[in-house]
């Protein structure tokens, strides 16, 4: 058993007192004792002997998991110049749901040698239960996805499956996608995809037929509902014909709607605001109102929503109010739409638009108030949408949403504050980064500039089991009050202990007990679960582009309001319906033939242009995108591929010099000619590099734009490749149909592309 010597510190810095490993209070100062278990990324059989204490500091409490006796300490750090894929954990911060967060470095010296040894924070474990010589609670592993695979429900599986393919691009662009091809590391805890640590690519880089590889082996241990579904998708995957994780997701998501034909909801949700102890009035605001007890069904719809207000009297509570009503009025339109007719992607961006609006209301009060700088009046904000078997979550500021199921308490939103973007940018790690002057400054609040330098944040989570959703103001998530509080106050709703109403009641007065420095306001949503396995076998679909297939939500709304602008709305997907006959009326025809006209005279200037001429590109004036005019009518192809045209990769592609052509990059051809070996029939072809969108994440931080298209390491990418397309498979890119929506036509190269001289372009 464990070193009977060994205590836990009591982390308040002016106690510090020494306390019994199974303790959860300070015997001197009743602090709550937190257990930092902390998973050692070490090669060799152990990171040391159970019960060994390392640096006087780490319990050794399994082979690689140790437990921090002394939580209040700075942890050791390294400079992070010097440690290239530490950078690769911080910027992942954002799925730190899913990939563990560094926690420090344990130095260990090894003769006149030493080791550095990383600690990751909150690994996937299982507390077992304390046997009689215990002094500290046994803890394992949780299961590998592939062990645990077989015994979870058909929806459980596609769910694991949906996360993987989420992480995917996001993993790539850090060069760690094998992380999620290790059955090691790959781990589930509950309904949810964890990693133990980040396995770093080596030689080329992992792609989707490699996942599919991987999905291939889990097919025979597959739920009957969905086994010709994995099947199909893995073959795809193998095989190209799903080339992107946008499709991959989407193919996805139609097969996790239909098993949640057999899934049905309740959901309860009850939100409290207080003033507090120590403050004079309340600027904090919830939806539905304080105290009120919601249910779906009968309800029709489920919107939980919480406000901090900033911005003193007559300030902060005005802005949180004025959020939550415009937010209400936009949001009660996306009621009206069953949920198997609306495309979750564009939900969420509706969702953000939402927000927008909200926003840009408030700050049109400051605008109309002559409000300045510290005078303008403001609201973080998290709301929580469920919507069938999913909740969208949606957040500005550091209010925090919490998702709490019978495995775990897990903090689903990041703080727009100072320290989460300085890890978020790779510069600090988070415990030391919320040391620092004014960490807990926001870089960003609904109503303090327009909408454009505004960057909400939304997500989605399936669900597949009972849960409660927290959503609470830094009144109560303040000095970690959820995490030591969750387990005795939330998880008993879950296990039928609790009553909803009592237990948002309890957090306030927590609240107001142990922080009471500000208002709180607290929303509790309890999602519970009936399901069943589906009889009938789900069919894999990859579905045609959405344009032709949907209409706006506008169409199916009772009233004018809608989400965001004309221009982009919550879609549908309609059932089909009848053909319907349209008369054009008598007024409309002469302007409709002038417009036809100007259109026929577009292409009629279209065609005197030549491939090299100067007059300008015109629109057809019919076309609602207006998209540019195609330079050929011939069917575009790798065959025949022609000089302005543009073409997006599907995988990435090897360059000379060890770099690689990332998915999702955009590329102009400048010309083409016959490849230097004729045996192979190919094409060389000289491509001007314009852009790499699907790569490319705006970092939500001080409306600045961190590129992560660029590897760790890696040179610039050059503007001109030259590539022989012999050496490719023809999955490997294809040709855009049209120049209308691709980045060639006005985008600059993306920081981290050199950009050519001006004289040195191909011809």
């Amino acid at each position: 058993m464990e070193n009977d010597a060994a205590t836990l510190h009591c982390p308040n810095e002016d106690c510090q007192a020494a306390n019994p490993l199974t303790h959860k209070f300070c015997l001197r100062c009743s602090t709550p004792l937190p257990k930092n278990y902390l998973w050692a990324v070490v090669d060799g059989p152990s990171v040391g002997s159970l019960g060994e204490i390392l640096a006087d500091r780490y319990l050794v409490v399994d082979k690689f998991v140790v437990l921090d006796t002394k939580p209040g300490l700075l942890t050791l750090t390294p400079e992070l110049h010097n440690l290239q894929p530490l950078k690769a954990y911080l910027r992942l911060i954002p799925y730190r749901l899913h990939v563990p967060q560094v926690y420090g470095v344990l130095f260990l010296a090894d003769g006149p040698s030493h080791r550095e040894i990383l600690l990751l924070e909150k690994p996937p474990l299982l507390k077992l239960p304390l046997l009689a010589d215990d002094t500290i609670q046994p803890v394992q592993l949780s299961s590998e996805l592939t062990t645990a695979w077989g015994d979870a429900t058909s929806m459980r599986q596609l769910n694991w499956l949906w996360q993987i393919a989420h992480l995917w691009q996001p993993l790539a662009n850090e060069g760690v996608a094998s992380s999620l091809l290790e059955s090691y590391v790959l781990r589930v805890e509950g309904p949810l995809v964890r990693l133990l640590d980040l396995r770093f690519d080596t030689g080329i880089p992992p792609e989707l037929p490699q996942l599919g590889e991987f999905w291939q082996q889990l097919v025979s241990d597959a739920k009957p509902a969905i086994t010709e579904f994995v099947n199909q998708v893995s073959l795809w995957l193998i095989e190209g014909e799903i080339n992107s994780t946008d499709q991959l997701i989407t193919v996805l998501d139609q097969g996790l709607a239909q098993l949640g034909r057999s899934q049905t909801p309740t959901i309860k949700i009850i939100t409290k605001t207080d003033t507090g102890p120590n403050r004079q009035r309340n600027e904090d605001a919830c939806s539905p109102p304080s105290g009120t007890f919601v249910s779906k069904p009968p309800q029709p719809t489920a919107l939980a929503i919480v406000c901090d207000g900033i911005g003193g009297h007559e300030g902060g509570n005005v802005a949180s109010n004025l959020a939550i009503e415009a937010i209400q009025q936009q949001v009660q339109q996306l009621t009206k739409v069953p949920y198997d007719h609306i495309d979750p992607s564009l939900l969420l961006n509706d969702l953000e638009k939402a927000v927008a609006i909200a926003n840009d209301k408030i700050s049109q009060r400051n605008d109309s108030e002559n409000r300045q700088g510290r005078q303008r009046m403001g609201t973080t904000l998290v709301m929580a949408l469920p919507v069938a078997h999913e909740m969208y979550i949606t957040h500005v500021g550091d209010s925090r949403a919490y998702w709490i199921t019978r495995h775990g308490c897990y903090q689903v939103t990041l703080d727009d504050d100072v320290a989460s973007r300085e890890v978020r940018l790779g510069y600090a790690i988070y415990r030391d980064a919320v040391q620092q002057s004014a960490a807990g400054s926001l870089v960003q609040a609904l109503g303090m500039g327009p909408s454009t330098s505004l960057h909400p944040t939304s997500a989605r989570f399936m669900l597949d089991e009972d849960a409660v959703f927290l959503l609470t103001s830094d009144g109560l998530s303040d000095f970690d009050r959820v995490e030591e509080c969750w387990e005795t106050e939330i998880l008993p709703i879950l296990v039928g202990e609790a009553k909803i109403a009592n237990v948002v009641d309890k957090l306030v007065e927590i609240a107001n007990a142990k922080n009471g420095h500000d208002n709180v306001t607290v929303a509790l949503v309890h999602y519970q679960v009936q399901y069943w396995e589906p009889e009938i076998t789900i069919k894999a679909v990859i579905p045609e582009t959405y344009s032709a297939k949907t209409v706006d939500l506008a169409s199916k709304a009772t009233d004018g309001t809608v989400l965001g602008s004309s221009n982009h709305k919550t879609q549908v997907i309609p059932e089909k319906e009848p053909v319907k006959t349209f008369q054009l009326p008598l007024q409309w025809i002469v302007p409709l033939i002038f417009v036809i006209a100007v259109g026929v005279l577009g292409l009629f200037v279209k065609q005197l242009r030549s491939q090299s001429g100067k007059f300008p590109i015109f629109s057809n004036p019919l076309q609602t995108q207006n998209p540019t005019i195609e330079e050929t009518p011939t069917e575009r192809s790798l065959q025949n591929l022609s000089p302005g045209w543009v073409i997006q990769t599907n995988n990435q592609i090897p360059l000379p010099n060890k770099q690689f052509l990332p998915r999702g990059s955009f590329l102009e051809v400048i010309n083409t000619k016959p490849s230097s070996k004729p045996s192979s029939g190919g094409l060389e072809v000289y491509m001007r590099l314009c852009a790499n969108k699907s790569t490319q994440i705006p970092a939500k931080a001080n409306n600045s734009t961190v590129n992560t298209s660029v590897p760790p390491n890696s040179k610039p990418l050059p503007a001109t490749i030259l590539l022989d397309f012999s050496k490719l498979k023809p999955s490997s890119v294809s040709v855009l149909e049209s120049n209308a929506a691709n980045p060639c036509t006005t985008a600059t190269p993306p920081p981290g592309i050199q950009s050519p001289a001006p004289d040195t372009s191909p011809t």
